[in-house]
Order: C-alpha cells, then structure tokens, then sequence
C-alpha cells in the first residue's frame, strides 16, 4: 500500500491495526484522547543519519546539521537535537528560552530573524553562539551591543535573487523578499563589521522551502562564493545554504526525496567552485527543516460525524486547522488511513473537515478512501513539522497531547491543554 510508505519507518499493521513502533495508534487515542500526535524516534534519527553521513563521505571540511526550531520544538525535541549534537536555529528569543531551558550548549545555538527585537538581540548576545544578521538596521544595533558585550559569531544573510520551486508563501530567495540583504547591503555590512571589529564570521542564504529539485541552489552557492572572496572572510570562515528540502505528502508525492541527492548536489558545488576561485572550503551547515522532523510525525483524530452533501462524502473530525494550519495557508496535500483495518479497499472519495467556524478548515480533499463509520479513528502522515508549531486555540481549541514512541512505549512530551489554559493570561474587569 502506497500510503505506508508516508508513515514513519516503524510503521506495520498488526492485528489489523496501524501499529508505530510497537504502539497500537487506536489503543493510543483511546488512553490519550484525539486530537493526538505521535513522533517515533526511530524516523528522526534515520533521517539524521542519513544527512550525517552523506556529509561525512562527500565532505572534506567540516560540516554540522541545523534543526530548524520552528518545525516542531519542545523541551523533549531540544533535548533530542543536543544528543545528537546537532545545531538548533531559533527565531527569537522565545524559541532561544526553550532550547535553553532544554540545555542546549550556547555553541549549537543559531538565532535567526527577518525582525528581531531588541530583547531578541539581547538574549540572542547572551545565549547563542551564532546570529545570522538579517539586515543593516539589526548590524547597526548589534554594533552598539559590542561595546558593552562580546558578541557570538555573526554571519551576513544574503537575499541572492532567485528562489526554488515552491509555493510562493515559501519562497524567500527572490528580490523582493522581505529576508536578507543584497549584494551592495552585504558589502556595506561587511565594511562596517570590519571598521568596528565585529566577529564576521560567514555567509548565510536561503531560497525556500519544501523543494525537490536543488539545482536553484547552485545559483546561490556560487553568488555567496564571489561574496565571500569580496569580503576576504579568511581561511576559517562559514557558509550556510539554507535548507527546507522536501518530503511526500501524498502518495502521488512519492518516492520521498533523496536526502543524499540534496546533500551532494550542494558538497560538489561548494568543493568545485571553491577550488576555481581559490577559497579555502568553508565550515558547511546545513538546515534540511522540515525532512528531519514531517515524517516522524503522525496526527490522529475520531471522526464525529459523517455528511453528505450533493457531490461530496465529508469526514467531520476532532481537528483540523487549529493544530494544522498548512491546508488553509499553502493548499498543502494531505493523506490518511484508517486506523482499523487500513487495508480495505478504497470504495469512495472524501473529504476531512475539522470543526473549525471556517469554511478553509478542511485537511484533506478528494481522497480515494474506505467506507468507514462514525466514531472510528484516522491517520494523518507527515504531520510531525509545522503543524505544532503554526497551531492555535482558535473556537477555544485546546493543543493536543504530544507522544514520544520508542521501543513500544509512548511517553508524553506535551500535555494535552486544559480549559483553564485558554484564559490563564486574562484579567478580566469589574
């Protein structure tokens, strides 16, 4: 079944039921309650692995993986990302608190920024061993910082002017781009880092997210190549070019994009056209965002009711976009199984709403599905990044229960939100 293949690697049916590491997802939501979402250690560390040691055989430099924060972070994933010594990007200084807080060491902490604040530098100064300075304004504030503060290493962003295939909500390379610097604005940023003796230290793009084809990259390793020869960065110097490579949503998205094809594609770019212009290999890093952390994760939810309407069967569950927004924002492509008997045969077409005052609260359209009846529970796959953490208490949702599955045990990492929750920040008047 093609379906199985957007699951998590320890996925299996036995005893006719979709099972995860060991774990029965229907005996799971039954003790935990729907909506629910389940990670599986075992498809993170894949995944990882896979990046580390494409990166170790086809690198001769050094090398280091990014977690992007913003795909899903919590205490319990920070703690994962510093075991497995990766670094973490984090976007302001809440994500920064968290992976502190996690005990992630300063040196594997990357702050990132379109707009950071000055209690988002402040922090950022104190906490993190890199800032990637995302314009001249935040360059002029952290220049001001240095005179009271040793400031971590900084690398420039650079907006190169083209972007990868992408929906346009995730392009961030174009000219018009709301991220980073031109060239002129990169020179001018590195001419004032040297007059005021600030640790520039690299060079930092990024063209979108959610690709398949790398070749677009080529374009801005080569840019960032000619900017680093500009700005005579030294022998020790870094280059980050971005990330955000793709996974399969569906099952007309498979075969899942090849972690290695991404990594070479940009290694022999880097080695290449270093080598023509004389430039000692730079520390490469790399943020594959959301291939580390989509697949590993699954959403359950209990279908409450079933509609039909003149051309269309409805799906009505206990989720939707309050804990999964991508549908509404991007049109995303989403898949499911049932969770009972997922091999049945597939004997109409539906379509999976939430329960959401929102005519866009719909996850799911057109699906070729089983028939199933109310009360049984679905799967939703590639659900593990940017769902969590796009997700809101809209109509008074409460965020859902948050599993950690390894080695047939499931332990919580984020407690199911309570009533009381929703107004813990209110004051209320007389």
């Amino acid at each position: 079944m093609d379906r199985l293949h957007l699951f998590p690697d320890t996925t299996c049916i036995k005893n006719e039921k979709l099972v995860i590491a060991g774990c029965d997802l229907s005996t799971l939501a039954d003790e935990y309650g729907t909506p629910l979402y389940v990670y599986d250690r075992v498809t993170l560390e894949t995944a990882t692995s896979i990046y580390q040691r494409t990166l170790k055989s086809s690198y001769p430099g050094k090398a280091n993986i990014t977690y992007a924060s913003k795909a899903f972070l919590c205490l319990a994933m920070a703690q994962w990302v510093q075991k497995h010594k990766l670094w973490i990007d984090c976007t302001g200084s809440g994500e920064l608190t968290i992976a502190v807080r996690a005990g992630v060491s300063r040196e594997y902490i990357l702050v990132h920024g379109v707009n950071k604040s000055p209690d988002d530098l402040d922090a950022a100064v104190q906490y993190a061993g890199t800032i990637v300075v995302d314009n001249p304004t935040e360059l002029d504030r952290l220049s001001h910082l240095s005179q009271k503060f040793s400031l971590p290493s900084l690398w420039l962003r650079f907006r190169p002017g083209n972007t990868v295939d992408s929906h346009a909500y995730t392009q961030t390379g174009q000219v018009d781009s709301k991220f980073g610097m031109a060239w002129d604005e990169i020179l001018h940023a590195g001419k004032l880092c040297r007059e005021h003796d600030l640790p520039l230290r690299g060079i930092h793009f990024h063209q979108g997210s959610h690709f398949r084809d790398p070749s677009p990259l080529g374009f801005g390793i080569e840019r960032s190549l000619d900017l680093a020869q500009e700005l005579s960065l030294g022998e020790v110097w870094s280059l980050c070019p971005g990330g955000g490579w793709g996974v399969a949503y569906h099952e007309d998205d498979l075969p899942q994009p090849s972690i290695k094809l991404y990594v070479r594609f940009i290694t022999e770019n880097v080695i290449t056209k270093c080598k023509t212009r004389g430039l000692s290999l730079p520390r490469l890093h790399l943020e594959p965002g959301r291939s580390i952390a989509a697949r590993a994760g699954v959403a359950i939810y209990r279908v409450g009711a079933i509609k039909q309407t003149i051309n269309r069967t409805w799906l009505l569950i206990d989720g939707g976009m309050a804990d999964n927004p991508r549908h509404a924002l991007y049109g995303s492509h989403y898949s499911a199984l049932p969770i009972r008997q997922p091999e049945r045969n597939n004997t109409e077409r539906v379509w999976i709403a939430g329960p959401y005052c929102e005519s866009s609260d719909v996850l799911i359209e057109n699906l070729p599905f089983p028939k199933i009846e109310t009360g049984e529970l679905i799967a939703v796959p590639t659900s593990g990044a940017y769902h969590l953490s796009m997700a809101s208490n809209y109509n008074g949702a409460l965020r859902p229960t948050v599993l950690w599955l390894q080695n047939s045990r499931a332990r919580v990492i984020q407690e199911r939100e309570k009533l009381e929750n929703l107004f813990c920040r209110d004051l209320g008047i007389d």
